[in-house]
């Protein structure tokens, strides 16, 4: 890695504008990374962090402005000139070829070759290791790719920006797929860059990282930069409040309900090597979350109650209706509804247009004859994108085209138009912002209030001691207790999940 006095600016950029169309994603947009120091960019989704990540990796070249490499104006105008500069890009789902070695990814197209023009697969294997060794990582570098955890793939990805001796090191979410444990050794590799000597841009909605890791902040909205400060002279309220242009006076406003009769009644659901004797109510107008470590099977046992996936043993009733197992039409049918956890590969169609994703529940409800009304499908889809305020140039835009935030509420709007009495959310704000997040919640706290039963996957403790009514903890397949709000706090909620409790689950009579 080229040696650069430490506090120094590596990479900059001055007065950026980039428009798609008629959209402005960035606006006179200015960012400064100097060696050896690790810089965070927040926004809300829209901001344009994405944007102005695409043109520091070389996808876009700016339509004004200038972007600047050791003070001299450079031009990135492809993937592999950004590379040559330096720069390197680590995103939240690295791509691999999956049936290649760890070497040979790191090293595609520059493997080390014998006299006879043949790769030398022994001083492939020193490099990658000596890699590997530098970033204090433990790998097969001749175990193929296919398999290895986001985590793995990501240490690819950095070792790969270290063989081009990469002196910018972007890193667009890192952790949002990550464990506590992945997120601390990631953590310990960006550090051991920084100290290196190397400038790393690290985006993250999560402000405890933001703050742990990171020694500058600079904040963007709507395309433009708003601020750059040291990280030690300011709060998470002054940067959400830059962030939204307004305070968001509650992130979790969760309402007082009085709990109705049982809608969600789970008895000893069980399913193999995946979670056992699960048992659990949820009254009308609860949220009760399920919180538990990465892998403790919470997200598994709700697939379980709504048939996605299908179980050995247990009931799973609505309303006092029991349900046939591994049927998602009979949840539906009962009044269940699923916001799964990834939008993407299993809530949306992305390259279908909002209003047909929006309204994908109710194809046949919109339908004359066996055919689909266009001008009902359009009325549906704008009566809930209003209610939820989702943010889009058209309606008949692909999907794709939103914000990770507005797409959450496409995915709510499908749901929640079918009027159920059960929703399930799970990782209802992952990858969005914390203006968003706080209208999701607020949206969860409304639908308890009219009586919906709300059962809520999470990953956050804060979101979970802040939205829920009671917590159901899982520990290692097992439902470990079951929390009431007042009782509920950072210390109960992490002993139960690391099996540390003696006090068994009790179902809410």
């Amino acid at each position: 890695m080229p040696t650069t006095e430490p506090g120094s600016v590596v990479l900059a950029l001055e007065n950026v504008s980039k428009s798609f169309g008629a959209i402005a994603a960035l606006r006179g947009a200015r960012l400064e990374l100097r060696a050896g120091e690790a810089h965070a960019l927040v926004g809300e989704n829209g901001a344009g962090k994405s944007t102005l990540v695409k043109i520091l990796a070389g996808v876009h070249g700016p339509d004004s402005g200038r972007v600047l490499l050791d003070g001299r104006p450079v031009t990135l105008d492809s993937p592999a000139a950004a590379r040559a500069a330096g720069i390197a890009v680590i995103y939240q789902e690295p791509t691999l070829f999956p049936d290649l070695s760890v070497a040979e990814n790191i090293f595609m197209g520059r493997q080390p070759l014998t006299g006879g023009r043949r790769i030398d697969r022994k001083e492939l294997a020193a490099r990658c290791q000596a890699l590997f060794e530098r970033l204090g990582v433990r790998m097969d570098p001749e175990r193929p790719a296919r398999g290895l955890s986001i985590a793995d793939q990501q240490m690819v990805e950095i070792a790969k920006a270290l063989s081009f001796d990469a002196r910018v090191l972007v890193m667009d979410e890192p952790t949002a797929a990550l464990s506590g444990v992945e997120v601390e050794r990631l953590f310990t590799v960006a550090r051991a860059l920084r100290a290196s000597g190397a400038a790393v841009l690290f985006i993250s909605h999560r402000f405890d990282e933001v703050f742990g890791l990171c020694d500058r902040i600079t904040v963007m909205r709507d395309g433009q930069w708003v601020s750059t400060d040291a990280t030690v002279d300011l709060t998470v309220e002054q940067v959400v409040r830059r962030m939204v242009g307004r305070d968001v006076a509650e992130l979790f406003p969760k309402q007082d309900v009085t709990a109705g009769d049982v809608v969600l009644e789970v008895r000893g659901l069980t399913r193999r090597g995946v979670f056992t004797d699960v048992s659990f109510d949820v009254r009308a107008g609860e949220i009760v979350a399920l919180a538990g470590l990465v892998g403790a099977g919470r997200s598994e046992v709700m697939r379980a109650v709504f048939g996605v996936d299908r179980y050995d043993a247990g009931t799973v009733q609505v309303e006092g209706k029991r349900l046939k197992g591994g049927s998602p039409a009979a949840a539906m049918a009962a009044g269940m509804a699923l916001v799964p956890e990834d939008r993407r590969q299993q809530g949306l169609v992305m390259e279908l247009s909002v209003e047909r994703n929006a309204t994908l529940t109710r194809r046949w409800e919109l339908s004359r004859l066996g055919w689909l009304s266009a001008r009902r499908e359009r009325d549906a889809a704008a009566e809930w994108s209003t209610k939820l305020q989702v943010k889009a140039g058209r309606m008949s835009d692909p999907v794709s085209t939103l914000s990770g935030g507005n797409q959450q509420k496409v995915v709510l709007a499908k749901w929640l138009s079918t009027r159920p009495t059960v929703l399930v959310v799970d990782e209802p704000t992952r990858g969005i912002d914390v203006g968003t997040k706080a209208e999701v919640h607020r949206l969860l706290s409304q639908l308890a209030a009219d009586g919906l039963a709300v059962v809520m996957v999470s990953s956050e403790l804060p979101e979970v001691l802040g939205m829920a009514d009671r917590v159901l903890v899982m520990h290692e397949g097992r439902l470990a207790a079951d929390i009431p709000r007042a009782r509920a706090d950072e210390s109960s909620v992490m002993l139960a999940a690391t099996g540390q409790t003696a006090r068994p689950a009790q179902v809410a009579s």
